[in-house]
């Protein structure tokens, strides 16, 4: 599985584009490291570095959304608890064992990078067209 932006990921919104291009790269990164079997210790920390950039994307985003009164705000933000959850799942699975194996790579395309390539194209891609709707109420 090929993990980077593409152009089926853009969602309209530049702050957003920018975050999520991060995101991807972050997670592509942390992915090829653990398929290298580059050892435990570098997969936390590569994990550890992925989640502190998903709570920043999430927060940024989160505020996107109330700055114009999104109505699916509630269900946006539970999504991404739902994410962070999978991350610290991750996260204590890499603690407890020897270092990522194949089975947690899987895992962690499934979790991780299927949910948030799903999560972009459906809900984010709404905010985006929302937020666009909101700042341009004359255009249709």
């Amino acid at each position: 599985m090929l993990i980077e932006f593409s152009d089926n990921l853009l969602t309209g919104n530049n702050t957003i584009d920018t975050q999520h291009r991060e995101l991807i790269g972050r997670i592509a990164a942390f992915v090829s490291s653990c398929e290298e079997g580059d050892g435990k210790m570098k997969a936390i920390k590569m994990l550890d570095y992925l989640a502190e950039y998903t709570e920043f994307h999430f927060s940024e985003e989160e505020k996107l959304q109330q700055e114009v009164s999104y109505p699916g705000f509630k269900e946006h933000k539970e999504k991404h608890e739902e994410f962070k959850r999978t991350v610290d799942a991750l996260h204590e699975f890499l603690e407890e064992s020897e270092g990522p194996t194949a089975a947690f790579v899987d895992q962690v395309k499934q979790q991780v990078v299927d949910w948030l390539f799903r999560h972009i194209e459906g809900f984010d891609r709404s905010v985006a067209e929302y937020i666009n709707y909101v700042n341009n109420p004359g255009r249709l």
